[in-house]
């Protein structure tokens, strides 16, 4: 089965049969993704992969000509564009949402941007108390781009779901903290345990300003969401059971009544897999370190989980490509949800070809089963 002959269901389908807002369509909600994210039969393994909004796509490339990534994120034809790009060359089974974890941080007046090479820097780090007073509220009226472009993507889109998402507060927090990326989070880790309540204040602050970029999303008509904790990893698990835990757990509680599968990714977090699954998570990302059956041992049961091909995978010979897919599908074997993604985001120069034939492989491998 080709990724162009997925079974009816999950077909993209036209503006007239697309959701509303709010309440996804039944197509959608029958889509195999959002049954893997609830832990439901699937007519095969659904795929999408991180980052697959732009990146490695030439057409991407294209529209982004001349264009700051910032201000392609506040274009709501633009976004739209960039969103359903992926899910026309590659036949993905969910579209991400086209931003960037930043974007609520540059809403509210953080002064912020992101630098070609370099990637997020801020103007002025966030390390005392008279700091963070400059992180207000996040409100809808904010963001209006947001509800436009998820408007414009649902009635695009059909019956594929629509994966809305936000940077978890550890790792904006971190951005926050050191001003840009950071290999070893000195500044981050020196706030965290140097004045905890000041860091937990700030998380605080953070976890509602994720909650409500996510809630835009969801009420715009998102049919899930992925809270992306990049950094996490850098800590030990104890640290993030005190530290971060609580912050994360409550994104999560803050959307929980809106029904939609929620979906907790962080990059090194090995250790951390158990507790990022009790923060809240329907569904667990997992790192290509990790074999999904020990993942799903970490995890425990309740939880569906989402992996986790080495990005870097993609660049070895197809017959490669597939024997490594393999691997990760024999592993994920048995669980109850698995949604094929890879265990980061696609790195630039990775061949689109390659991703392509990978849906397909998956789909085809999976079908039936």
């Amino acid at each position: 089965m080709s990724a162009s002959q997925r079974p009816e269901g999950q077909q993209q389908t036209g503006r007239d049969e697309a959701s509303s807002g709010r309440e996804p369509a039944p197509a959608v909600q029958e889509s195999a993704f959002l049954r893997a994210c609830r832990r439901e039969p699937v007519p095969h393994t659904p795929v999408w992969f991180m980052r697959q909004a732009g990146r490695s796509l030439p057409e991407y490339r294209k529209v982004r000509e001349s264009i700051a990534m910032l201000d392609s994120c506040m274009r709501p034809d633009l976004v739209t564009e960039i969103t359903l790009q992926p899910i026309r060359r590659h036949g993905v089974d969910a579209a991400v949402y086209y931003s960037d974890i930043v974007v609520p941080l540059k809403a509210i007046g953080v002064d912020l941007d992101i630098k070609p090479g370099v990637g997020p820097v801020i103007e002025r780090p966030i390390r005392t108390r008279a700091d963070l007073e400059r992180l207000r509220p996040l409100t809808p009226d904010d963001v209006p781009y947001i509800t436009e472009a998820v408007t414009m993507l649902t009635g695009e889109l059909g019956a594929t779901p629509l994966i809305g998402f936000a940077g978890a507060p550890f790792t904006l927090a971190s951005y926050l903290v050191e001003g840009g990326p950071s290999r070893n989070h000195e500044h981050t880790k020196a706030l965290m345990y140097g004045d905890p309540e000041l860091w937990a204040d700030l998380l605080d602050r953070l976890a509602d300003i994720a909650a409500a970029f996510l809630t835009v999303q969801i009420e715009a008509g998102a049919s899930a969401v992925q809270l992306f904790d990049s950094w996490v990893g850098a800590l030990a698990p104890a640290d993030y059971r005190r530290f971060v835990m609580p912050a994360s757990a409550k994104v999560f509680d803050a959307v929980a009544g809106h029904g939609v599968p929620r979906i907790h990714f962080g990059v090194g977090t090995g250790e951390l897999l158990g507790l990022m699954g009790e923060a809240g998570a329907d569904v667990v990302g997992v790192d290509w370190r990790v074999p999904m059956d020990e993942a799903r041992r970490r995890v425990g049961p309740g939880k569906a989980l989402q992996g986790n091909l080495d990005p870097a995978v993609l660049f070895a010979p197809r017959e490669a490509v597939e024997a490594q897919a393999g691997q990760v599908l024999a592993a994920a074997d048995g669980l109850d949800g698995h949604i094929f993604n890879l265990g980061h985001g696609v790195l630039p120069n990775t061949d689109p070809g390659a991703l392509t034939a990978l849906v397909e492989y998956v789909h085809e491998h999976t079908a039936g089963k």
